[in-house]
């Protein structure tokens, strides 16, 4: 067994140089899927050389109208051979290889029948008179039947309060006569009738009922994954992948009837009105029927792709949330747990992921990461990138796929074909050659993240039972049982634990009864009213054991409660996020400032340390850092992070960070000259700050420029340490009052750079290094000589102009919904007109310390 200061520099080795495994995916949209052998090969080897680890390939709507593309849609001898050759290229590069076991979302295809597609309960109420009736059970929709009749005293002003099940025969309801006004509900099972979302060509048809049954599931194997891993050996590929659950109103399947019999200890049918009036007893249905469903998903769904993928040696990684009500113990059955959504603060559908991962001992766990970041597309930075990847770190994730890299065949127009929404990662973006630097960087946080064991303080029970109480049926998404949780927790509490230093994971009764919860120092039940016996029974062992139980109704006795048992793991400050790992002897911290305003503040973990360093993910250094009273002074800029490793001792072969010294600034005032990329024989003076959108022809200019100038350094000034800065970052003027984030969940760093948006600096000819996030200083010791040098700073911008250029896209999308039908719609394209400030947009200055 290697010695603690063995096992800490192999760790810290590992940090600056990590294995493969760690780097960042990309989900890769193959669209129609009309792809070209050629342009994969060109795009994987992009993909390579930019660090990025592997991909997930998604096949979905037509971006062609060619007729000629008939024949070659989803799964055709085509489709199936370019997959082929994809995996074999990726393999040969070294990259990952993950494949989605269908098109579009959810599962779902044109092999799916009335019998095996997602089902809803169709109610249809009326009032009738005293008098006898014979209702023939009408068929409107194909697939539909009748499930039960019902009859009880009321009207429409005056509805029933209780309901007696009619007989039905031979097709017909029969209706005794009556003695006043009274109303006839009938419960119909009809197919949802939802298809395929963004379905490629040659996939359309009915989402399947995969979340109920069992044979719809190997159906949809048979049809869809049998054909793709027979084309791709499973060697080639790592994990086959299932997207969030978003079968809308699925609430019924033919067998829930004798099922809910069997599970819940009674008959449902007597009492199915209550789903669609309340009444007493309709809360006890509601959750009882939430259960059942959750338990078929489980079963039907979940475990039987779990079981196909080990028998072709393949592993399963799901995101298993949404509808139907996926329980977080769901996960049990995934080798790969998968989130998405940002928010360190929030339980996010990411929290609900390794929350499971925690429980069920899963070491990797990954997100859907940057789904919506900075829309429109083309306008994420790798400062954006950062930024909300900060966040799903924070959430416990140590696995990034990228959302995403579209396809583009080389002769589209620019900026290429682009998927309908979130972000285009890919080469596409004049910035990309700074993305190297961006994942490595990510590459070594999640490396580190991997290893060890997470520390996490509190248990936050998960209330199932409460939060389907809050299912109303006929409303979108009222299955989703993440959404009720999140609901039924709210935001404050999960917001003051985080705050107060306190990390926590989700609990569910499943995984109280089945995995190992015994790290958790404290158990939070957060307004639990309907508290399963089982479940009570172990929080009351857990107790006698000498475990602890809040319950919390009010947000503001949480902090003191928590305090009296256990001490928050590291307090910090504002928008300042922890995650703690201990590996071995080795305490390792995560500290992310995820605000737009810079932050000093002492950084004070629970467990003292000896010893702390501070290590570099963008260099892959470390350096020894003075503790102050038990804590690390800390100084992070807007979205910059930092990893500080807590040690028994100190290690004698790590140098000291080196004290701060006095700095002495010489502004680079010029005179400054700009070449731009596309046009290398025109070089202009400028004056700084400087926007190359006001240049005649520039306003549209998605490319490079690079400013040179000239700056003489006497000698006496190279004995330390030389950064030149190219400027601070400064709060966002939001585009419109109160806006955050553009739309929904994007992601955008509300911060202005001092540079648009990324620079490479170059000294005398030698290559610097890049700037693409705060602190936006790079080290040009090295490079700079006494006397005169040439500076040269390499500025490129986002593909945001070639966008708004993009003429030829709205017809493109017009032809092919002409040929394929509505499948999307281009979202937040006008966002693309807002202006842009590409170049520098501040003076930098030389610093020498």
């Amino acid at each position: 067994m290697p010695s603690a200061g063995q096992a800490v520099r192999t760790l810290r080795e590992g940090f600056a140089a990590p294995p493969p495994d760690g780097r960042v995916m990309m989900r890769w949209w193959w669209f129609g899927p009309f792809v070209e052998e050629a342009e994969l090969a060109r795009e994987l080897e992009a993909m390579a050389a930019a660090g990025i680890g592997g991909v997930e390939v998604a096949f979905v709507y037509p971006l062609s109208a060619d007729a000629d593309r008939d024949g070659d849609g989803f799964l055709s001898e085509r489709h199936l051979s370019r997959l082929r050759f994809a995996a074999e290229t990726a393999s040969r590069l070294g990259l990952r290889f993950d494949v989605t076991l269908g098109s579009g979302w959810s599962y779902g295809g044109p092999h799916i029948t009335d019998a095996t597609a997602a089902r809803r309960l169709r109610w249809d109420a009326r009032e009738v008179s005293p008098r006898p009736l014979r209702i023939a059970a009408a068929r409107p929709w194909p697939g539909e039947e009748l499930v039960a009749a019902y009859i009880g005293d009321g009207s429409e002003q005056e509805p029933p309060t209780r309901w007696e099940q009619l007989p039905a025969r031979d097709g017909a309801v029969e209706v005794p006569a009556g003695s006043g006004p009274r109303m006839v509900l009938l419960a119909v099972s009809s197919p949802t009738g939802q298809n395929v979302k963004r379905a490629a060509a040659g996939a359309e048809g009915p989402v399947l009922d995969h979340h109920f049954s069992r044979a719809a599931t190997e159906a949809h194997l048979l049809a869809v994954a049998d054909p793709i891993l027979d084309a791709v050996p499973s060697e080639l590929v790592t994990a086959v992948f299932c997207d969030s659950l978003e079968v809308y109103a699925a609430d019924w399947t033919p067998a829930l009837p004798a099922e809910f019999r069997a599970r819940r200890g009674y008959d449902l049918l007597p009492e199915l009105p209550l789903l669609h009036t309340p009444g007493e007893g309709s809360a006890r249905v509601r959750t009882d029927v939430a259960a059942t469903l959750g338990e078929l998903y489980e079963e039907n769904f979940v475990a039987v792709v779990r079981e196909w993928a080990r028998a072709h040696d393949v592993l399963f990684r799901i995101q298993s949330y949404g509808q139907p009500p996926g329980t977080l113990s769901a996960y049990r059955y995934a080798d790969l747990p998968e989130g998405e959504g940002w928010g360190w603060r929030s339980v996010t559908q990411t929290k609900w992921a390794t929350s499971a991962a925690h429980l069920y001992d899963r070491p990797v766990v990954s997100s859907e990461t940057w789904t919506w970041v900075h829309s429109p597309s083309f306008a994420a930075t790798p400062l954006d990138l950062a930024g909300e990847a900060h966040e799903h770190l924070l959430l416990g994730v140590n696995q990034l796929v990228g959302h995403g890299w579209p396809y583009s065949p080389p002769d589209a127009p620019p900026p290429g074909w682009i998927f309908y929404a979130s972000g285009a990662l890919n080469d596409a973006n004049p910035w990309w050659p700074a993305m190297p630097e961006l994942t490595r960087y990510l590459h070594r946080l999640c490396w580190l993240l991997r290893q060890g064991e997470p520390v996490v303080d509190v248990a936050l029970y998960a209330p199932g039972r409460d939060a389907a109480q809050r299912f109303t049926p006929g409303t979108r998404g009222y299955l989703d049982l993440w959404h009720a949780t999140r609901e039924h927790i709210g935001e404050s509490l999960p917001a003051e634990l985080r705050d107060a230093g306190y990390d926590y994971d989700l609990v569910d009764d499943t995984a109280l009864q089945e995995a190992d919860w015994s790290r958790y120092r404290v158990v939070v039940l957060p307004n639990v009213c309907d508290l399963p016996e089982p479940t009570a029974r172990l929080l009351e062992k857990h107790v006698a054991a000498g475990g602890a139980v809040v319950t919390v109704e009010d947000v503001d006795e949480l902090l003191p409660a928590l305090a009296a048992i256990v001490a928050p793991d590291a307090a910090t400050g504002p928008d300042i996020g922890v995650v703690h790992r201990r590996a071995g002897e080795a305490d390792v911290y995560f500290v992310a400032n995820t605000g737009p305003a810079p932050r000093a503040f002492t950084f004070r973990p629970r467990d003292a340390a000896a010893s702390f360093e501070r290590w570099d993910a963008r260099t892959g250094r470390a350096h020894l850092v003075t503790a102050h009273d038990g804590g690390v002074p800390l100084e992070l800029q807007p979205y910059e992070a930092a990893v500080l490793v807590a040690l028994p001792a100190p290690e004698p072969d790590v140098p000291a960070q080196p004290p701060a010294g006095p700095v002495e600034t010489v502004d680079l005032a010029g005179p400054w000259t700009v070449t731009y990329a596309d046009a290398p024989d025109v070089r202009q003076d400028v004056a700084l700050p400087h926007r190359w959108e006001d240049d005649p022809g520039r306003a549209d200019h998605s490319g490079g420029a690079t400013y040179e100038t000239t700056v003489d350094v006497p000698a006496e000034r190279l004995g330390g340490r030389v950064l030149l800065d190219l400027g601070p970052v400064r709060p966002r003027e939001l585009d419109d009052h109160g806006e955050r984030g553009l739309c929904g969940a994007s992601f955008r760093a509300e911060v202005t750079a001092p540079v648009g948006e990324v620079a490479q600096v170059v000294v005398n000819g030698t290559d610097c290094g890049w700037a693409w996030a705060p602190p936006y200083a790079v080290d040009v010791t090295e490079a700079l000589r006494a006397g005169e040098n040439a500076i040269a700073v390499r500025v490129l911008n986002t593909g945001l102009g070639a966008l708004r250029a993009a003429t030829e896209l709205t017809a493109t999308v017009e032809a092919v919904t002409r040929t394929y039908g509505r499948r999307f719609r281009m979202q937040d394209l006008e966002l693309a007109q807002r202006p842009t400030t590409s170049g520098l947009r501040d003076v930098p200055a030389l610093r020498f310390s």
